[in-house]
């Protein structure tokens, strides 16, 4: 499998460069350079990926086949999922969307439907906070945009 390894890995190097170079045409926001802008984060997850890439290339695993069946198809769930949830962010909004993914996600690995998605709401809570308040960059609010007064 190590050709599987090695292809996986170049396409993961250019999904990386493609991030990395999507992350650099953000605007710089009015008022100057900032230490943490909106390039920041993907930028840094464009070079967790690329060094992750890189890595499957020059070290693929020997013995590590295809998933297959039930594996296989959970896995196309949590692509699903994620895919569904770069589609919906801006009109549901930050909270709502995780709340989604990270509760789906859980369940599918086994959570109880209840705890998944109360884990799904409290991550996505903290981390807008996080973001809007002390990070200072915004995240959409969605349908939850009459909280903020938007």
């Amino acid at each position: 499998m190590r050709l599987n390894d090695r292809v996986f890995g170049l396409l993961m190097l250019a999904l990386a460069v493609a991030y990395g170079w999507g992350a650099q045409q953000f605007s710089e926001p009015f008022g100057g350079g900032e230490a943490v802008g909106p390039r920041t984060f993907p930028t840094i997850l464009a070079v967790v990926l690329a060094a992750c890439s890189l890595y499957l290339i020059v070290r693929p695993d020997p013995g590590n086949p295809w998933p297959k069946g039930r594996t296989a198809l959970e896995m196309l769930i949590a692509v699903a999922v994620l895919i569904a949830y770069t589609l919906i962010l801006e009109p549901v909004g930050f909270i709502v969307a995780t709340m989604l993914a990270i509760g789906t996600l859980c369940w599918r690995m086994g959570a109880p439907p209840l705890r998944a998605y109360l884990s799904g709401l409290i991550g996505g809570i903290v981390v807008f906070a996080l973001f809007n308040y002390l990070l200072e960059l915004p995240l959409p609010w969605g349908v939850l945009a009459f909280v903020e007064g938007h």
